[in-house]
């Protein structure tokens, strides 16, 4: 089994399960790679992403209580973002554990890299106002800091605390996750708000009733899914698309603003 480097984690899922009888460690781990097997296609299956180094060392802890078991799963994924909520999703679908029901239930994903930057950028801020003397040489750390500067205006929208900046106007962009958020703020395009974990949030759903909804996908095989799910439970008035084999975070500026300019009706998208 090919090891997954720490440097290369870019999510991690957290979930909890509970089942109606004991259990042991392996058996939770026998679940989730039998259950969810033949469920995503050949590249997509658990063993096999983890024997490529794509899915880290899964852990599990388990509590045992009157006869039955609870506890909580962690896996670190160095896949895309989109993939790693479809296996996070795949997980929910376990409904037995050994030889007794259970239910799996993600609580988070979490963006590893994200909060490495959180802290590089906060911990620049700190260096930098401890220099005396003398100048700041790098135009590309100024532009950084400024940058950092526009992301710290993020704020938290609706019930399900969602990641977003100003939606004070009509027209509203919503994006996948807050990777995606933080990439538009840097670009100054601020009246957007993103999607977290795999559930659909009903903050979107209220939002929809009272703004006008473009949502901004990622150019891969899971944004015509996260958008047919997004258009099932909210009004979208236009859909826009990275570039094929792009996400949403990692675009330039230009290239926001050209996707952006190419939005069209839900009808002419799918």
């Amino acid at each position: 089994m090919a090891k997954i480097s720490p440097a290369s984690i870019k999510y991690s899922i957290t979930a909890k399960f509970e089942a109606e009888g004991p259990l042991e460690k392996p058996d939770v781990i026998g679940a989730l790679f039998g259950q969810t097997e033949g469920l995503l296609g050949s590249d997509m299956e658990l063993r096999e992403l983890q024997k490529e180094g794509k899915i880290g060392r899964i852990e599990v802890e388990t509590t045992s209580e009157g006869g039955k078991t609870h506890g909580e799963i962690i896996i670190p994924s160095a896949l895309d973002k989109t993939e790693t909520t479809i296996i996070a999703a795949a997980l929910e679908t376990i409904d037995k554990i050994g030889p007794t029901d259970a239910k799996v239930t993600i609580l988070e994903i979490e963006d590893v890299r994200g909060n490495k930057r959180d802290y590089i950028m906060d911990r620049a801020k700190q260096l930098l106002a401890n220099i005396k003397g003398g100048e700041v040489e790098s135009q590309e750390m100024g532009q950084e800091l400024r940058e950092s500067s526009r992301v710290d205006k993020i704020s938290s929208y609706g019930e399900d605390n969602l990641p977003a900046g100003d939606l004070s106007g009509n027209e509203i962009i919503v994006v996948e996750g807050r990777a995606d958020v933080v990439n538009m703020l840097k670009h100054r395009i601020n009246n957007v708000v993103g999607m977290q974990g795999t559930k659909f949030p009903k903050s979107i759903t209220a939002l929809s009733k009272e703004k006008e909804i473009t949502l901004f996908v990622d150019g891969d095989r899971g944004g015509k899914l996260i958008a047919q799910n997004v258009c099932d439970n909210a009004k979208v008035v236009y859909i826009a698309q990275a570039p094929d084999g792009k996400e949403v975070e990692e675009l330039a500026g230009k290239e926001l603003l050209m996707a952006l300019r190419k939005k069209v009706k839900p009808e002419e998208f799918f």
